[in-house]
Order: structure tokens, then C-alpha cells, then sequence
């Protein structure tokens, strides 16, 4: 296209050149340390991840979030996607609501279009049945321990959670 010629796209992480459609370049997508398949055991829940948060990975997350890049959203599912350990995928997706205040802020909620994301990728249902309660508390700063602790009791559900989702 022309304006790829005139305005290629660039990375959000280093803002080199990207190759259309790629949020990433070369060289920062060669960067992403991608984590190993196995689960990892919170208390009362097994979580995993494709790549580590850092670096080009942190820069994609704060892109979405942050930068309004609702387009990043697509990269990261197939990153997920293609990486998912054995058989986790399975059930409904629930995306994270974010609260009332925060979202007056933002054009999206990143959760959603990241679960929209993931939904058609892997052909999962998608459930909108959680809405956020108490007071709106950034997670933004916060360590691993306090990130973990600060969201207990901050959701509700507006309509009965799908039996696949639990």
C-alpha cells in the first residue's frame, strides 16, 4: 500500500519499521523470551503465559492498555493461542471488567478485546458477566503480592456465570 511506504508501520516497542499488520519488528519479536508450557499454581488457581513480562512483551501490554493499540490485541491471542499448554483452552473466556471510573477514561476495556481476541482464535465462548464493586484501586506500581491481594472482592457477577466457566 502507499501509505505503508510513506508511513510504514513502526514497532511498539523499539518504533523501527514493522511489517504491516505486525506490531512488532524483527528484532523485538526475536527478543520475547517465551515461558515453558506448564502451568503455574497460585492459591486456588493455575495460571500461565506465553512470554515473560518484559521487554518488547511490557511494551505490547502498555500499547493496549495505555497507547489506545486495540490492534495489538490480535498479535498477543496468537501468541497465546499457539502456545497454550495442552488442553487449556477449553471452557468460557471471562474478561476482567474494568471500573466504571477507569472506563469513562479509556475507549475500550483491553481485557475484552484481548478475550475477543482469543475467542475467535481459538473458538472459545465469551461470557460479559462480571461487573466490578468497590473502590477503583490501580494495580499500576504495585508489587506481585499487593497486585495479587488488591482485586479480592472487587467483582460480582451481573448474570449467572456459565457452568463452563467455572
Amino acid at each position: 500500500m502507499l501509505l505503508d511506504l510513506l508511513a510504514p508501520p513502526l514497532c511498539w516497542s523499539c518504533r523501527s519499521p514493522a511489517g504491516r499488520g505486525d506490531p512488532l519488528c524483527r528484532a523485538c519479536r526475536r527478543s520475547l523470551r517465551f515461558l515453558p508450557a506448564a502451568p503455574t499454581a497460585l492459591p486456588g488457581l493455575e495460571t500461565w503465559a506465553p512470554v515473560a513480562y518484559d521487554g518488547a512483551a511490557r511494551d505490547l501490554v502498555k500499547a493496549l492498555k495505555f497507547r489506545g493499540a486495540a490492534g495489538v490485541a490480535g498479535a498477543m491471542a496468537a501468541l497465546i493461542v499457539a502456545n497454550a499448554p495442552a488442553g487449556s483452552l477449553t471452557g468460557t473466556l471471562v474478561p476482567v471488567p474494568l471500573h466504571p471510573a477507569r472506563r469513562r477514561t479509556r475507549p475500550y476495556n483491553q481485557a475484552t478485546r484481548l478475550a475477543e481476541a482469543i475467542s475467535s482464535r481459538a473458538d472459545l465462548p465469551l461470557a460479559d458477566c462480571l461487573r466490578r464493586i468497590g473502590p477503583d484501586s490501580r494495580q499500576v506500581g504495585r508489587g506481585r503480592s499487593a497486585r495479587l491481594n488488591g482485586i479480592a472482592g472487587s467483582f460480582g457477577a451481573t448474570a449467572p456465570v456459565p457452568a463452563a466457566a467455572l
